[in-house]
C-alpha cells in the first residue's frame, strides 16, 4: 500500500467530517488545516531513481490518493488534471480514491475518462442515511468501473440495502471515529450493515471499532492501539463464498428467555397454529414434523447467502413455515437478530437441529392451547 497526498487541507462538508484527524492533527502542531497546498510529493507516481525507473512498481500495492485532503476539492481544480495524466500513464498501478465530494465528479472527470478507467477505484464515503441517500444515488448514476464505499466514521445505523442491490459496489467499508471527541459507534450498526452485504454478497470490511464501542448495551473505550485489531479479531468482516461468518463466536440464547422474548414482541406473538395446522400436525406426529423442519431449514435456510433470503418462508401452507416466523426463523437475519446465529456461514448440523427443536418445541407449546 501507498500514500499519495498530492495536496494537503480541506474544508469541512457533512457531519463525518467533524472531528476530522487531519483537522487534528495539524492544530496540534500549530498549522490551519483548512489552507490547502500543493506537496512535495505532488508527482510521487512518476518519480524514477538513478536507474530511470518508476520508484512506485505495482509490487508497492494499491495507490491510495489524497488521504489528507479530497481529491475533488474546488480548490484543486487547477491540479487535478495533471493528477489525472500521471494516473492514466501509470496504467500499471492501481489508485483508490475516497471522496466525499462525489456531486464532483462529473466536473472533475478527464476528458477521456469515457466509461471509466480500469486502474481507478472511487470509493465515496456515507456516513450517515442522509448522505447515503444523498450520494450513493448520485454514485451509481456515474460512469466508473470500480465502486466501493465506506462508512467511517460510521455514526448511525445505515440501511443502502437498495444501492447494493444495483451490483454496482464491489465493496463496503465500516468503522467507528477515533479522537478525544469520539462519537459512538453501536456494534448493532455493523452488524445489520454487514447483513445488508451478505444478502448482496458484497465484500465487507469492519475496519475499526472506533474510540467508543457500544456492544450489547454496554460502552467501551477502546485505546487507539487495539481499534483495528479488536474490530479484526470480531471476525464481521465477510468474503463472499468463504464461510467467513464460521468464524464469529457467539451463544445460542436459552429456550425461556428466547420465549420471553418472542412473546414480548407483537409482531411474533401474533402468530398461531390454525385448527386445520394442529390438525395437521397431529396427523403427521412429531417425529414426520421435525423431518419437514430440517428439510425446509436446510433447503432455505442453510446456505451462507441463501436465494431470496427475508422472503424464502411462506406465511402459510405448514405448520412449520407459522412456527418459523414466530420464533425467528424466518430469515438468516432473524436469526442472527434472533438466536445470534450469524449471516454469512453455512449452518452447520448442530445449528440446523438447534432451529429444528425451537420451532418443534413451539409447535408443541402451541399444539396444547386451545
Amino acid at each position: 500500500m501507498t500514500i499519495w497526498n498530492m495536496w494537503h487541507g480541506c474544508h469541512k462538508i457533512s457531519a463525518g467530517c467533524a472531528n476530522c484527524y487531519v483537522y487534528r492533527r495539524d492544530e496540534s502542531i500549530g498549522k490551519d488545516a483548512s489552507v490547502v497546498c500543493k506537496t512535495r510529493t505532488f508527482d510521487l507516481p512518476i518519480k524514477k531513481n538513478r536507474s530511470g525507473e518508476y520508484k512506485l512498481t505495482a509490487s508497492d500495492g494499491i495507490v491510495f490518493a489524497c488521504m489528507t485532503s479530497d481529491f475533488f476539492l474546488e480548490d484543486a481544480d487547477d491540479w487535478r488534471q495533471e493528477c489525472w495524466d500521471m494516473i492514466r500513464l501509470r496504467s500499471d498501478l492501481h489508485f483508490h480514491i475516497i471522496t466525499k465530494r462525489i456531486d464532483r465528479f462529473e466536473k472533475c472527470a478527464p476528458h477521456d475518462w469515457g466509461g471509466g478507467w480500469d486502474n481507478v477505484t472511487i470509493c465515496s464515503t456515507c456516513e450517515n442515511q442522509d448522505r447515503t441517500d444523498y450520494r450513493l444515488p448520485i454514485f451509481l448514476s456515474l460512469p466508473i468501473k470500480h465502486r466501493e464505499v465506506i462508512c467511517e466514521p460510521m455514526l448511525e445505523q445505515i440501511d443502502m440495502e437498495k444501492y447494493l442491490a444495483s451490483g454496482l459496489i464491489e465493496h463496503v467499508t465500516c468503522g467507528g471515529e477515533s479522537g478525544d471527541k469520539a462519537r459512538q459507534c453501536d456494534f448493532r450498526w455493523v452488524k445489520e450493515l454487514r447483513r445488508q452485504c451478505v444478502r448482496s454478497a458484497v465484500p465487507f470490511t469492519f475496519k475499526q471499532t472506533g474510540a467508543l464501542f457500544v456492544k450489547d448495551a454496554r460502552l467501551y473505550r477502546i485505546p487507539r492501539e487495539l481499534q483495528m485489531s479488536q474490530a479484526k479479531k470480531s471476525g464481521y468482516s465477510y468474503t463472499p463464498g468463504m464461510n467467513s461468518g464460521s468464524a464469529i463466536k457467539y451463544a445460542l440464547p436459552q429456550r425461556e428467555e428466547l420465549f420471553a422474548r418472542l412473546k414480548g414482541s407483537k409482531f411474533r406473538s401474533g402468530f398461531h397454529l390454525s385448527q386445520k395446522d394442529k390438525q395437521y400436525a397431529a396427523q403427521k406426529g412429531i417425529a414426520t414434523i421435525r423431518t419437514h423442519a430440517l428439510d425446509f431449514i436446510s433447503k432455505r435456510l442453510c446456505a451462507e447467502n441463501p436465494e431470496n433470503d427475508g422472503k424464502q418462508t411462506p406465511l402459510k401452507g405448514h405448520p412449520v413455515f407459522i412456527a418459523q416466523h414466530a420464533t425467528a426463523c424466518c430469515c438468516r437475519a432473524c436469526l442472527e437478530k434472533w438466536h445470534n446465529i450469524p449471516s454469512g456461514k453455512i449452518l452447520t448440523s448442530e445449528e440446523q437441529a438447534y432451529i429444528a427443536d425451537v420451532l418443534i418445541d413451539w409447535i408443541q407449546r402451541e399444539m396444547n392451547t386451545t
